[in-house]
């Protein structure tokens, strides 16, 4: 960080005892290839009032200006470490420097991605974003490879950086699709399912997805397959789930995938586990206090949780388990209203249907 302001700053009239004293550096945070930098003026402003406080960052000195805190520093490079110092500008020339901010560096902030689905006037091939810290309607992403046909009835799952897509239709396709999350654009080929069926359900670790049941028609799937998310290719056979099942839910802990409810013929109200690094066929891990399909989950990391559906008729229900402890659900609660053909997320790991 240089000792002093830029000597363009030096005022013809520049004269260090009426000069404003630093400012008191507050907190920096960082957006997309920016930083907000907070601080508090001096008490001491000199001979004259203050015109702009510039943020200056260290490394590469780039510079930002404002009238008040904060100061907004653009033209930043993501992934790169940054501190920063303020100070002020008056008609006598510059002060001096604030100490050193807390260090951030600048990234583009955590997407939610959603692909798919069916509307009023049929399946929808569109993939929209938004911006999780920030409020407002989705933004366009791109299109999925397949036509709208072929878009309906859609699971996916997703690593820090890639989202995969497993395209539903009827009676179902066995395309992968994959975006990746921090660039827009249409989705591009990823590999196939072992079989074309729609209304899989899928969850992930950090680095490998699963997929797990659905169906073509009349047939219905036991098979899970599963994904190195990093690296393009078919499904690898992982095992199968107890019965097989389509239209069913599935959430993850960073180790442990779970396959709970669905359709096998009838509402089921079963739960399955698997170890995700570690192929084999599905074990059961306990039962839904109510027997449905078409439900949802999520989970953080230790637990997970199954909303709502249809079993005898809509469901309000919301079970739990503790992912690492085999055992029936436990009642959690009710949604606001009994339905199905829901969504879940969450802010913490775990699988999204």
């Amino acid at each position: 960080m240089p000792l002093r302001s830029p000597a363009g700053f030096i005022s013809a009239f520049f004269d260090p005892l009426k000069n404003p004293n630093a400012p008191t550096i507050g907190t920096a945070t960082e957006g997309d290839t920016t930083a907000s930098v907070t601080f508090t003026a001096p008490a001491d402003v000199g001979g004259s009032a203050i015109t702009a406080y510039f943020a200056v960052s260290n490394p590469s000195q780039i510079t930002g200006t404002a009238a008040t805190s904060p100061v907004s520093v653009t033209g930043l490079t993501n992934g790169t470490a940054y501190t920063f110092a303020v100070w002020a500008l008056n008609s006598y020339g510059p002060g001096a420097f604030s100490a050193a901010s807390n260090s951030v560096t600048p990234a583009i902030p955590p997407r939610g991605v959603f692909a798919g689905g069916q509307g009023a006037a049929g399946a929808y091939s569109v993939i929209d974003y938004i911006t999780i810290s920030t409020t407002g309607n989705a933004t366009s992403f791109g299109t999925l490879l397949l036509p709208d046909a072929s878009s309906a009835l859609a699971s996916a799952c997703a690593s820090s950086t890639r989202g995969v897509i497993a395209t539903g239709g009827d009676p179902g396709t066995n395309t992968l699709e994959y975006v990746t999350i921090l660039t827009t654009g249409n989705s591009t080929d990823f590999g196939d399912l072992s079989q074309s069926k729609q209304g899989t359900a899928a969850c992930a670790s950090s680095t490998r997805g699963l997929f797990g049941g659905g169906s073509n028609g009349a047939t219905y799937y036991a098979t899970i397959g599963y994904i190195t998310i990093a690296s393009l290719g078919n499904t690898t056979t992982f095992g199968n789930l107890i019965t097989a099942t389509k239209v069913l839910s599935s959430c993850s802990s960073p180790t442990r995938g779970l396959f709970a409810g669905g359709d096998t013929g009838s509402q089921t109200n079963a739960i399955n586990y698997v170890t995700i690094a570690t192929t084999g066929n599905a074990v059961s891990f306990g039962a839904l206090t109510v027997a449905r399909y078409n439900l949802a989950s999520c989970s953080s990391s230790t637990r997970g949780i199954f909303a709502g559906g249809y079993g005898t008729g809509f469901s309000a229900t919301i079970d739990y388990v503790t992912i690492a402890t085999t055992g029936n659900a436990t009642d959690f609660g009710d949604l606001s209203v009994a339905r199905y053909y829901l969504g879940a997320c969450s802010n913490s790991s775990g699988g999204v249907q």
